[in-house]
């Protein structure tokens, strides 16, 4: 049997065809790489309150005012003062292709209390309907003012009672509790629930995929700081159902007080949290252009956190850090 021989032409066909296949190959990798990259960044997305925002008009309306503005998320506070508007409010949203991201849950009264639950239970049954006939899968809750003359331990078992029943019915709606701490040094003295720290240690009580902390980036500055250690650290973002946006002082847009918000949103997103975060803040001018300054902050952020692993990617290829050259420099030697 004679030997096969490639042609010129067969040979150069070959090299052009593997020349393609190895671009190609190239091509969806560089494509995997940015996906993966894009992915480890993470991509939050902003909610507007319209509690606070957008207040001149009739609530149902505001809803036109958070399209307008280029956002497609809402949220607002207790659902049974708006019970009439609700209907309106499920329309309204489907009409304008918009997200409740959140809403109050009805406690039924105060988490803190001796037998709460008993309470809770039903209040969460109805809050859990109204989530329904709005596709909201987050509702915030809150825990009630601090019981003088009963000690704070039973307060907070009270807590954790009452949310360890309400959680698989939770589980079983698909719907995440956001538990808020909120500050007591400005805006509501007696509350509860002050620090992450406590909120956190509830979470892990509970111990349910569907009861998680509401990081109120405002609150927190004024409890305790440290806001990016202590909202975006791995072992605490993963706890974290909805963030809360104001800046501090003055409870209004970011970029009007001490907090550095690019650093703030870039840290958030670096964690690969997707979930929403509300601007519950109260402006100092005009509304819409409050939020769309906030828009850009928040876009640049995201855009940073994105380019970052590449740019790690990149340093690395090119001999790594400064320290990392002087170490190969060292062994070489």
């Amino acid at each position: 049997m004679k030997p096969y021989r490639v042609s010129r032409r067969e040979f150069a066909g070959g090299m052009l065809a593997a020349t393609a296949g190895l671009k190609a190959i190239f091509e969806m990798s560089q494509e995997t790489t940015a996906s993966a990259a894009e992915a480890a960044a993470g991509k939050p997305r902003l909610s507007v309150c319209i509690e606070a925002l957008f207040t001149k008009v009739p609530f149902v309306q505001r809803l036109d005012e958070v399209k307008k503005v280029g956002l497609n998320a809402f949220e607002f506070w207790g659902w049974r003062n708006k019970a009439k508007e609700l209907d309106a409010l499920a329309k309204k949203k489907d009409e304008l292709g918009l997200t409740v991201a959140a809403f109050s849950c009805d406690a039924g009264g105060a988490l803190v209390a001796p037998g709460s639950k008993d309470k809770f239970l039903p209040a969460l049954k109805e809050s859990l309907e109204v989530a329904n006939k709005l596709g909201a899968k987050r509702m915030i809750i809150t825990v009630g003012q601090e019981i003088k003359d009963m000690p704070r331990e039973a307060q907070h078992n009270n807590i954790v009672e009452a949310l360890k029943a309400g959680a698989p019915l939770c589980e079983q709606a698909g719907v995440t509790l956001c538990l808020e701490p909120l500050n007591v040094l400005v805006n509501h003295k007696g509350y509860f629930l002050a620090t992450s720290d406590e909120g956190f240690q509830i979470i892990d009580e509970v111990a349910s995929p569907n009861v998680r902390l509401l990081f109120d980036i405002y609150h927190q500055q004024i409890t305790e700081g440290n806001i990016i250690r202590n909202a975006t650290s791995p072992e605490k973002v993963k706890k974290i159902g909805h963030y809360h946006v104001a800046d501090v002082p003055g409870r209004a847009e970011p970029g009007t007080g001490e907090i550095h918000w690019f650093n703030v949103f870039k840290a958030i997103a670096q964690t690969g949290y997707n979930g929403f975060i509300g601007l519950e803040m109260w402006p100092k001018g005009d509304h819409a252009e409050a939020v769309k300054a906030t828009m850009k902050i928040f876009e640049d952020a995201l855009a940073a956190a994105a380019a970052e692993p590449a740019l790690a990617a990149g340093a690395k290829k090119a001999g790594g850090t400064k320290e990392g050259r002087k170490t190969g420099k060292k062994k070489a030697a």
